[in-house]
């Protein structure tokens, strides 16, 4: 699916500004930024990857895809590590990803090329808990793949262990085009971006509290000048 229009590219281009994250702008060369919605409900492809890039014209160019940046209800309950299921913190991994072999099975961007930070469940119930305070960080195999080899998958399931996982294959056919086409022009490294879709939706809040709060000590301030200079 293309993005429409150059709005949620230009809010990519601001956030990673605001937070220092790097952004590509040679031709083809793939911006990759993950958002999780703003759920705590696991098992379905609630999220979204969105891959942008400027053409050759210097032209930015975009797609978006559902995909899933959590963990399904089986490895909740059943953790493969004693730390608890791994979550994918939100943050820029920056050359973390190599065009490799998921299992090897089939092409994906698989963990490669840089540590990542996870943030461990650990309580084996059916709920995502993102705000434990319980991290670690090495390489984990948090890949990025597709579900099902065909089709729309509907259920996480046991597609995700923490990997970020493509709800629909011939999504991800196209997504790895993209990125061979990348990886013959500047080699085989890409750098992936999570954005956390609770947190910015906070710091949002807390930005308009603030304007609030200011125009409301600027007004205060302004009526209390207006009144002393009454009473000269």
């Amino acid at each position: 699916m293309q993005l429409s229009g150059k709005k949620n590219i230009r809010a990519f281009l601001a956030l990673s500004k605001a937070n220092g994250y790097t952004i590509h702008a040679r031709p083809y060369e793939l911006n990759i930024f993950g958002v999780r919605a703003n759920k705590t409900t696991p098992n379905a492809f609630d999220d979204q990857v969105y891959v942008f890039w400027k053409d050759d014209k210097g032209n930015w160019k975009g797609r978006f895809y559902p995909i899933t940046t959590d963990p399904g209800t089986y490895w909740l309950k059943n953790p493969m590590n004693v730390d608890g299921t791994a979550i994918l913190k939100a943050g820029q991994y920056k050359n973390a990803y190599q065009l490799g072999l998921h299992r090897g099975e089939y092409e994906a961007l698989v963990q490669t090329g840089g540590k990542v930070t996870t943030i461990r469940d650990y309580d084996r119930n059916a709920l995502l808990d993102f705000n434990n305070g319980r991290e670690t960080t090495g390489y984990y195999g948090i890949n990025i793949h597709r579900a099902s080899k065909s089709g729309t998958t509907q259920n996480v399931d046991k597609w995700s262990a923490g990997c970020q996982v493509f709800q629909n294959a011939d999504d991800f056919k196209e997504f790895i085009d993209l990125a061979k086409k990348h990886r013959d022009l500047y080699g085989n490294s890409f750098t992936y971006t999570l954005v956390d879709e609770r947190a910015y939706t906070r710091k949002l809040k807390r930005y308009g509290t603030y304007l609030i709060g200011g125009a409301l000590i600027g007004i205060s301030v302004f009526a209390i000048w207006r009144a002393l200079k009454k009473r000269k």
